[in-house]
């Protein structure tokens, strides 16, 4: 049985919402279908009983069934490779590992196939065989995943520690106040929409960014972003908070106006197994880009 006591800052909010506040990954859809025991208080509630601070909710879910990956011969764009690691320039569209809605043509999957018949130490049992970082679905850019356990380890503590470093583009709506600057907040779940985060929250984690503008046009600029935290959504989050919304953001921006998420992981810095010091990996520009960015020149 899990036990939440309502914090003081919460009042007249339904219990579904405040649940998936406090647990990570879990949606107010998902826990109506999972949700066995419900008491507030001692007695028997439904989910969409409002609740306020000092009100005490218990509650038990039904287990998910385990999550097992099913390797597919799915084509990747590999820009470096050797016996330790795959380094791939992602696709905007391509989700990196399963999760509801998105069970098939996954990057996992088309990692786990590669490493089908070798002595990775991975099973279609991980959730995320060789998954070192992940890039939001329709972010495209560079990702690096290992081959074998070690390997996945020596490069987990790097991006534990901060000591990789990763470089996105993007055109963002408007200009932003300086040439460069650094962007620090919080950013935590928004707790009216749990698809989206937010900086509007003590509860947060914290978060900083780095910018560089590399080209003004009239309306929009092109820009260098560069993350010192891995919140989900920073960069997104950091330029709406800059009242300059990523171009083509479905869930930030209020408009697409026709673009898909202008936003591509274009550099990243790591070290990798066997080799001296850091190596510097790249994805090249997308035509999405190569596209915007003309289109915008023409404009002035």
């Amino acid at each position: 049985m899990n036990i939440i006591k309502v914090p003081e800052n919460i009042k007249n909010e339904r219990i579904d919402s405040v649940i998936s506040l406090s647990v990570e990954g879990l949606s107010r859809n998902s826990l109506k279908n999972r949700i066995d025991v419900l008491t507030v208080n001692g007695k028997p509630a439904k989910i969409s009983k409002k609740v306020s601070n000092g009100d005490v909710i218990m509650y038990s879910l039904d287990r998910l069934p385990e999550m097992t990956i099913e390797a597919e011969n799915i084509p990747l764009d590999i820009v470096y490779e050797d016996s330790n690691v795959f380094v791939i320039n992602k696709p905007a569209g391509m989700v990196v590992h399963p999760a509801a809605g998105n069970y098939s043509g996954t990057m996992a999957q088309g990692i786990m196939y590669r490493l089908l018949d070798t002595d990775s130490g991975f099973s279609e049992d991980d959730s995320r065989p060789g998954i070192v970082h992940r890039l939001d679905k329709d972010t495209s850019g560079i990702i690096i995943a290992a081959k074998n356990t070690e390997t996945l380890e020596f490069l987990s503590e790097q991006f534990r520690s901060r000591t990789s470093s990763k470089t996105y583009i993007a055109v963002i709506n408007g200009r932003l106040p300086a040439k460069k600057g650094t962007i620090e907040s919080r950013i935590g779940r928004d707790r009216r929409n749990r698809k989206k985060m937010t900086w509007q929250t003590e509860r947060g984690k914290s978060a900083v960014t780095e910018y560089r503008v590399l080209k003004e046009w009239a309306t929009k600029s092109l820009v260098a972003l560069s993350p010192k935290t891995g919140r989900t959504h920073q960069l997104r989050v950091h330029m709406l908070m800059m009242k300059t919304p990523i171009t083509g953001d479905p869930v930030y921006a209020r408009k697409t106006e026709g673009y898909s998420l202008m936003l591509h992981a274009y550099k990243l810095r790591i070290q990798i197994p066997g080799a001296d010091g850091i190596i510097e990996f790249r994805a090249p520009v997308p035509e999405r880009f190569k596209t915007a960015i003309l289109n915008l020149s023409d404009r002035g």
